[in-house]
């Protein structure tokens, strides 16, 4: 893993931050990287019914067969792709129209994967503010892994304080389940009482997707073979999600919440980069870049990785940690990490610029008591 020292780390100086992230921001501008990639998201875009209607004749035409739990691994694969560019969708990647990045998620997400726009914008948007901010973050609240020393705490009778005590094990065999808790999220939040725009549009093409896919491959198949296949289709499709999102924050520095972090320091000392080829970016859907989308997450997918080396060198020119790890490399990270919290470690991974304010505070106690 590559990672800047955190005794090179300077605390943000007073009134400095901000000018730091606006200087960055100046040269990204300047460099041409925040500019739309119309031909290429179009593409993507006209594809997806290509791809989608192209998978379900083929299914059609193979029949009633084991044969399609191939199929259905394609399906999950074809899913997590769409979904990458809801992602883009999302954050306004695709369009400069607020409306027209709206309705291309709404369409992406809630139709083509049965995932809502409006419950992922409501929990995307406050990881994004606050990543890896206690009690903050939404991404470190998971009903069945701790990420903090509170959490494993809570986990008060025998059952589950062993499966916390041992949740490295089982992290990736619950990634399997993840496709699952999307969809049940998604309904859940469109018939929530809480306020939801376009919630009759959302609950129309949600219902579309998940009444009519399942349907369908009921209508093909046998009732054995067609349980078998919805289970491994939303099976891969959320192992490929939860793989694709994991490696990017968990096991990096936690932020207590009651502290306050310029935006520049609280966006890259608490992500990381995921090193490798072109070809894992499109693995990742650009999730790889998860330092240079945090800091500016409407840039275009295809400027990350041009974007990446420029960011590097500017973070360590003014000092801050930048991070970066090859993909199998972060996965042993990340389950070291979780094992360590599972086991009641305190704050195995606590913020570096927390440990030089404690430091500054010392070394100004001790000026304090000497002058005395």
């Amino acid at each position: 893993m590559q990672r800047t020292a955190v005794s090179r780390t300077r605390p943000p100086r007073a009134g400095g931050a901000n000018s730091e992230f606006t200087e960055l921001a100046r040269l990204v501008r300047i460099s041409g990287l925040m500019r739309r990639r119309y031909g290429y998201y179009w593409t993507k875009l006209a594809a997806i019914p290509v791809v989608v209607a192209s998978a379900i004749l083929v299914f059609v035409w193979i029949g009633d067969t084991w044969w399609q739990l191939f199929t259905a691994a394609a399906f999950a694969m074809i899913f997590t792709q769409i979904a990458f560019l809801g992602h883009d969708a999302a954050h306004r990647q695709i369009f400069k129209s607020g409306r027209w990045s709206d309705w291309t998620s709404l369409i992406v997400g809630d139709l083509f994967i049965g995932m809502s726009y409006g419950w992922w914008q409501h929990k995307h948007t406050r990881h994004h503010a606050n990543p890896n901010k206690e009690g903050v973050d939404p991404d470190l609240e998971l009903p069945v892994i701790a990420f903090t020393a509170e959490q494993t705490a809570r986990r008060r009778n025998a059952i589950t304080a062993w499966l916390v005590a041992h949740q490295g094990v089982f992290f990736f065999p619950i990634l399997l389940l993840e496709g699952i808790s999307l969809h049940a999220s998604s309904v859940r939040r469109v018939l929530a009482r809480e306020p939801v725009d376009r919630r009759w549009v959302e609950i129309l093409l949600l219902g579309i997707r998940l009444i009519g896919f399942p349907a369908l491959v009921f209508l093909v198949l046998s009732p054995g073979i067609a349980v078998a296949f919805l289970a491994v289709e939303l099976g891969l499709f959320g192992f490929y999600m939860g793989v694709s999102f994991a490696p990017n924050h968990k096991g990096m520095p936690l932020v207590p919440k009651h502290l306050r972090l310029d935006f520049l320091h609280r966006q890259v000392v608490m992500s990381r980069d995921i090193r490798g080829s072109r070809l894992l970016d499109i693995a990742m859907g650009g999730l790889n870049y998860q330092i240079e989308h945090h800091l500016f997450p409407s840039m275009p997918r295809p400027h990350l990785r041009k974007a990446a080396p420029m960011i590097a060198e500017y973070c360590r020119a003014n000092g801050i940690p930048y991070t970066t790890a090859a993909l199998f490399e972060s996965y042993g990270i990340v389950l070291r990490y979780i094992n360590r919290v599972g086991l009641g470690e305190r704050d195995p991974f606590e913020c570096p610029l927390i440990e030089q304010r404690r430091a500054i505070s010392g070394s100004v106690e001790r000026v304090e008591r000497t002058s005395t």
